[in-house]
C-alpha cells in the first residue's frame, strides 16, 4: 500500500503562472508535478477540491484517480483549472510509480521507443509568458541576454538560425505574425503586414538554406481567412508546420477546411485537454502533427492515450514545453516512450538560466538530441535553495 498522506504546493511571485505540487505517500516517497497558468486558482482547486478526496487513497491506482479527476461534474472540458490540477497530480503519481519501481517514468510507461529525442528551440527568450503577461516584441525592445531569441527573430532571424546551428539545434520555432492579430481580433491581415511577418522566414532561408527546420506558431490568434492567407504565403519557405492557426483549436471543421486549402502541415494543440478533442480533430482529418502538453491535457495517463490515437492515425507526436522544467521533463519521457514522437520542444534561454534555479536535473542535449533521464521517476526534484526562498508561497493539505 502506498497511501497519499499530503499535498504540498509551491508558488513564487516572479513566476506567477507556475505552480509545483509534491505528493507524499506512506512509504516515504515524494512525487513531483507541475502545471502552468492561473497558478493561484490551481492551488485552490488542489487543496479545496482535490485534496480531501485524494488523501488516504492508494497512489498506485493512477488510472482510477485520473478518471475521477478528469471527469468532475463541471470543468472537464479542455484545459481548465480542474484539468490542469488533475494534470499536476497525475505527473506526480507517475513520478511516484517510477520511484517505486526504481526506473525512469518512460520505462514505467512500458519502455522507450528510441534512445534519444530530437529537440527544437522555441525562440521565446527568458520569460515569454511565465510572468503572466504576453511579451510581444516591437522595434524598441532590447535583448535581455545572449539567448533572448524572441528579440533576435524579429531583428535578424538569419543570424539567429546560424547561432542555433552552431549549438547543434536543427529546428527552431518563431511567431512573427502575432503582433498583427490584435488590430482586427485576428480576422484580417493586410498584405504589408503579411510581408513583414514573412521576413524572418526569408532571412532564415537566405542565411542557412534548408539546413534548419522552421516551425511557425500562430498561438490560436487568427480567424479562418487570415490564417489561410498566412499559411498559403508560408508555403514557399518549406516550414515544418504551422501551429495552432485558428482560434480556437477545438474547431475540427474549420481546421479540416484550412488543411485542405494549404500545403503547409498543420500542428495542434498544446491548448487541448483530454482525449476527446484529439479524437475529433484526427477523425476530421484536421491535423498533420499532434502536439500535447502533459501539464494541461491530463498528465501521462491521458497523454499516452493521445499518443496512442496519434499512432492509430499515423500522425507524429510533439510534446510541448514553453512553461516549466517539470513539464519539460515529463514531455521528454513521453517523447521517449510514444511510438510516433518526433520532437521535444525546448527553450535554450530557460534551460541556461532560471530552470536551473528551480530543479536539480534538466535534460542533457547533445548535438540537437535530448538524452534519456536516468534517475527513477521523473528524474528531477525541487532545489533545496528554491524551497528556502523567503518569498516562496507554500500550502499543505494533510
Amino acid at each position: 500500500m502506498s497511501t497519499i498522506r499530503s499535498l504540498r504546493t509551491y508558488r513564487i511571485p516572479d513566476r506567477p503562472s507556475l505552480i509545483w505540487l509534491e505528493i507524499e505517500t506512506s512509504d516515504g516517497l515524494v512525487g513531483l508535478g507541475e502545471t502552468f497558468r492561473g497558478a493561484a486558482a490551481v492551488e485552490t482547486c488542489l487543496h479545496e477540491e482535490l485534496a480531501p478526496w485524494l488523501i488516504g487513497r492508494d497512489a498506485r491506482q493512477i488510472e482510477g484517480i485520473s478518471r475521477h479527476l478528469l471527469t468532475p461534474y463541471v470543468g472537464y472540458g479542455s484545459s481548465g483549472v480542474e484539468v490542469r490540477s488533475a494534470s499536476a497530480v497525475d505527473i506526480a503519481l507517475w513520478d511516484l510509480a517510477g520511484q517505486r519501481q526504481g526506473v525512469p517514468v518512460y520505462e514505467a510507461l512500458g519502455g522507450g521507443a528510441r534512445m534519444s529525442v530530437p529537440v527544437y528551440n522555441t525562440c521565446a527568450g527568458y520569460a515569454y509568458n511565465t510572468t503572466g503577461k504576453r511579451r510581444d516584441i516591437g522595434t524598441g525592445d532590447e535583448a535581455q541576454g545572449p539567448y533572448d531569441d524572441q528579440v533576435a527573430f524579429m531583428r535578424d532571424a538569419g543570424a539567429l538560425a546560424k547561432s542555433l546551428l552552431d549549438e547543434g539545434y536543427k529546428a527552431m520555432k518563431i511567431w512573427p505574425f502575432d503582433i498583427y492579430a490584435p488590430a482586427s481580433g485576428g480576422h484580417l491581415i493586410s498584405l504589408p503586414d503579411l510581408e513583414k511577418g514573412l521576413q524572418p522566414f526569408r532571412q532564415i532561408r537566405e542565411a542557412v538554406g534548408n539546413r534548419i527546420e522552421v516551425m511557425c506558431e500562430l498561438h490560436s490568434l487568427f480567424g479562418g481567412h487570415s490564417a489561410l492567407r498566412i499559411c498559403q504565403a508560408l508555403e514557399e519557405y518549406n516550414v515544418f508546420w504551422v501551429e495552432d492557426p485558428l482560434c480556437k483549436m477545438d474547431d475540427a471543421a474549420g481546421l479540416a477546411d484550412l488543411r485542405r486549402r494549404t500545403r503547409v502541415p498543420i500542428c495542434g494543440s498544446e491548448t487541448l485537454g483530454g482525449l476527446r478533442p484529439f479524437r475529433d480533430l484526427l477523425a476530421a482529418d484536421a491535423l498533420d502533427v499532434v502536439m500535447l502538453d502533459l501539464a494541461w491535457c491530463g498528465g501521462f495517463t491521458e497523454g499516452r492515450k493521445i499518443a496512442g490515437l496519434a499512432q492509430a492515425y499515423n500522425r507524429p507526436l510533439a510534446p510541448h514545453d514553453c512553461t516549466g522544467p517539470i513539464t519539460l521533463m515529463a514531455g521528454l519521457h513521453m517523447a521517449l516512450h510514444a511510438p510516433t514522437a518526433i520532437y521535444q520542444e525546448v527553450v535554450r534561454a530557460t534551460l541556461a538560466t532560471w530552470y536551473r534555479d528551480i530543479v536539480t536535473v534538466l535534460p542533457v542535449i547533445q548535438d540537437g538530441m535530448a538524452q534519456p533521464p536516468v534517475a527513477p521517476g521523473i528524474g528531477s526534484r525541487l532545489q533545496d535553495s528554491f524551497k528556502q526562498r523567503a518569498d516562496l508561497i507554500v500550502r499543505e493539505s494533510r
